[in-house]
């Protein structure tokens, strides 16, 4: 009777141990996953993506529109505590009638006293080839007058899942009298 005996404990302490991993897991409250076998995931490669930003203040079609600001702004040389949203074309070309390759819509902040600098956070919105439909979310600091300048990749959907990385940026065109500006992106995305 011994082996009988044996047999039966083996099976309880299994299906005891089962029964408890199923009662663990619904529990949890995180667990590790392999990305590759969960997502699919091929191994990560680096994309550069060249494109020009065109950023309209003035004029009779804005694409950068003011939404809030400091009542000292108006008085500051550097705009602080202005807030703006953005919803700019993307093109092949500092040309604004070249090819369309995209959006950049975003909020940005004046937020220094001492310089022109932007606080961002944007997303690069893709709507032409193997990327249309694939985003970058962008974040950072952007002191206006220097060339180049930096913001972060942060992630990104499509293409771009699982996106980082970063963004040169160097002002093109800048235009004293309406404040509209051209501005040359060179992203430098890792992604799988």
């Amino acid at each position: 009777m011994a082996p009988c005996n044996t047999s039966f404990t083996i099976l309880a302490v299994s299906f005891s141990l089962a029964f408890l991993t199923v009662i663990k897991s619904e529990t949890m409250f995180a667990r590790e996953l392999s990305a590759r076998d969960q997502f699919w995931l091929k191994p990560k490669k680096m994309t550069h993506l060249r494109f020009y930003l065109h950023d309209t203040v003035t004029g009779r079609h804005p694409t950068a529109v003011p939404v809030a600001q400091a009542a000292t702004a108006n008085a500051s040389a550097t705009l602080f505590g202005t807030v703006a949203v953005v919803d700019d074309p993307l093109t092949v070309s500092p040309d604004l009638n070249s090819a369309l390759v995209g959006r950049a819509q975003a909020i940005y902040a004046s937020s220094s006293q001492s310089e022109l600098s932007l606080t961002m956070t944007m997303n690069l919105v893709f709507t032409e080839g193997a990327y249309n439909g694939s985003t970058l979310s962008v974040l950072g600091q952007t002191p206006l007058l220097k060339n180049p300048r930096e913001l972060t990749i942060v992630g990104g959907t499509g293409v771009f899942r699982f996106a980082r990385g970063y963004i040169q940026l160097r002002t093109y065109a800048f235009n004293k009298t309406t404040r509209n500006a051209i501005v040359k992106y060179d992203a430098y995305a890792l992604h799988h």
